[in-house]
């Protein structure tokens, strides 16, 4: 009981310290677990060898429970959609990388069976380092995340027939999938039998099948068919906590009758995922999931650091880090020649390259395997597990790079697009047509009033323009740009950018050549509503006080003010409200946190003082004979 203590305080205590440091150093959460790791494992040794591999067992849940979610998040049609991705580019890059290493461990003289261990071990990536990555950057539903998914579930899928054929490398003759999925070969001790349960143990090869298959259109039919019932049952019982009860059985009994058949538990709870992607459970079972998935990735990325053994690194530095490099360098090639292939470009190519360039969490599986199969020496197996373990390490300054280049490639891709000639002015100008402007640009000309609609997002004008809507391309900002949609002559400008810095530069130049024009902005936060206001925006609109005001009104006509009061309670709050932006802005100052400002803090407090004085006073103000 107590080493158990001490090795979650000292895993939580490492995690609340590193992770938070490297996320705000910009590196993102997995490097932090990965540091945090390897400096509770090999560092200062107070985490064993042994006490990692006994968590790793119960981390790995955490890569169950993500690709659960995951197939939540992802609606049926859509993996249909992808299936030419699934079978073409992760086939594809599954087989050629693989193909790729393989050369070049013979060309390091290791003999072919080694060679072919090799392939499989460095063709897969990193599930759970990038699936997580993808999601923290909001990437996941971008063309390249998709294409990256795709090829991370095919290669899950290929773990299996790996395990199959890693044994006969050894020259063994008839492998048998385990029920831990490892790979037997010949007769196994009865005391093994007596550890292991498996559905499939002894059968014949269509009997294996049958079962499988019998498995997997269990998971189906109960998913389609039985989680209504389940989850009104469970309804009735008006305990929260059994929610949470019931999302772990369905993603625990699913990954253990995937155990069971020998096939891969996180495939069978992201088929279970995809299932329920559309019912109307999905939000719950998704909340439920989400904080024991978190915990149980971090644990599963910090016992990955705390295994890597820094002796063989410090044996050998130059080798370790120059072979590691080489298969990420190897890998990114053949990921870019297949990723133009099939026409991914720009930064989804750039995410596809870099994002999958490393080697994965079942390479440790496969390592392991071929260990046992005596495919692998075991000098030669710590060698490439720390290679593996190092390029998961590097992986989080790829994306980080990533985010580099694209940015850099995203402005060179704008500058070779050549903006739209405007032959057209109107009274009305609206630069930017996100969300925000199409619903202005939709109530201005509704009303019989003529715009000029600017974007520099090409596919955003080309989208409107399918439904009729005429804007076009280029940057708003940019002064040749305003002056061709009719700058001199326009009454309103209405800033519409989702960029505050190019919204408040706009305003800026805006005001300075028409100081009569009345401008419009949009803000996202009060910060950007005071720079809006120094740059000259006659009105400021923030995104979500108009929809936050109404909210707020009807809970005051539903805790007992009628309909008038509570209209009037609004009106007078917006008008107070446009005061204190107008007053606060006077003390607030750019690069100074609010917090930290004690005059901004000091008219804060007077001025909510003033709104309550005001709202209580028109509370209790009779209406007039006219109301």
């Amino acid at each position: 009981m107590e080493e158990a203590l001490y090795t979650a305080t000292i895993f939580l205590m490492t995690t609340v310290i590193a992770v938070p440091i490297s996320a705000r150093l910009g590196l993102g959460s997995v490097l932090g677990y990965l540091a945090a790791g390897i400096l509770i494992g090999p560092i200062f040794g107070l985490v064993g060898t042994h006490e990692a591999d006994e968590l790793l067992h119960y981390a790995e849940f955490g890569v169950v429970m993500m690709l659960f979610i995951i197939g939540l998040e992802l609606d049926p049609r859509a993996l249909w959609a992808m299936r030419d991705k699934l079978v073409g580019l992760g086939g594809l890059q599954v087989g050629l990388t693989g193909l790729a290493v393989f050369a070049l461990a013979v060309a390091l003289d290791r003999p072919i069976n080694v060679a072919i261990a090799c392939g499989m071990i460095f063709a897969l990536s990193s599930t759970a380092i990038v699936l997580q990555t993808l999601t923290e950057k909001g990437l996941m539903q971008t063309g390249g995340g998709r294409s990256t998914f795709a090829v991370l579930l095919t290669q899950d899928i290929s773990v299996i027939p790996m395990l199959i054929i890693l044994p006969l490398l050894a020259g063994a003759a008839v492998p048998q999938v385990m029920a831990d999925g490892s790979i037997s070969v010949g007769a196994h001790s009865h005391e093994d039998s007596a550890h292991g349960l498996s559905l499939v143990d002894g059968l014949p090869g269509w009997g294996i099948a049958l079962v499988t298959l019998g498995v997997v259109a269990a998971i189906v039919i109960g998913g389609r068919y039985l989680t209504r019932p389940v989850f009104r049952f469970i309804h009735a019982a008006h305990l929260p906590e059994m929610y949470t009860a019931l999302a772990l059985l369905i993603v625990v009994g699913i990954a253990f009758l995937m155990h069971l058949v020998g096939l891969s538990p996180a495939l069978g709870t992201f088929l279970a995922g995809v299932l329920l992607a559309n019912s109307e459970f999905r939000h719950e079972l998704e909340s439920d999931i989400a904080p024991f998935k978190g915990l149980l990735l971090g644990l599963f990325f910090i016992t990955v650091g705390a295994q890597i053994d820094l002796d063989v690194f410090i044996a050998a530095p130059g080798d370790i880090l120059g072979l590691t490099l080489a298969v990420m360098a190897l890998k990114a090639m053949v990921l870019y020649g297949i990723g133009r292939a099939f026409g991914l470009r720009h930064r989804a190519l750039w995410l596809f390259t870099l994002g999958l360039a490393q080697a994965g969490e079942f390479g440790f599986v496969l390592i392991t395997t071929a260990m046992g199969q005596n495919v692998l020496p075991p000098a030669l197996a710590e060698r490439l597990l720390l290679i593996v373990a190092l390029s998961m390490l590097i992986t989080p300054l790829l994306f980080i790079l990533y985010d580099q280049i694209s940015k850099r490639f995203g402005d060179k891709e704008e500058e070779r697009q050549e903006p739209d000639t405007i032959d057209r002015t109107g009274p009305v100008i609206i630069a930017g047509i996100g969300r925000f402007g199409q619903i202005v640009n939709r109530l201005v000309r509704a009303s019989g009033f003529e715009t000029v609609v600017l974007d520099h997002n090409i596919q955003t004008i080309e989208t409107m323009r399918h439904f009729g809507v005429k804007g076009f391309f280029g940057d708003p900002t940019r002064p040749e740009m305003l002056h061709a949609a009719g700058l001199k002559e326009a009454s309103v400008l209405v800033v519409a950018l989702d960029d505050p810095a190019a919204a408040i530069k706009l305003t800026h130049y805006a005001r300075r050549e028409r100081p009569d024009l009345h401008i419009i902005a949009r803000a996202n936060n009060r910060g950007t509503v005071y720079q809006l206001y120094n740059a000259g925006a006659n009105d400021i609109v923030r995104e979500m006080f108009d929809s936050s005001l109404r909210a707020g009104r009807y809970v005051l006509e539903n805790i007992g003010l009628s309909e008038y009061e509570a209209a009037r309670a609004e009106q007078a709050f917006y008008k107070h409200d446009r005061y204190a932006v107008q007053e606060l802005a006077q003390v607030w100052r750019e690069g100074v946190p609010s917090a930290q400002n004690a005059e901004y803090i000091k008219r804060a407090k007077e001025l909510e003082s003033e709104l309550e004085a005001v709202l209580l006073a028109q509370l209790q103000e009779k209406p007039s004979e006219e109301a």
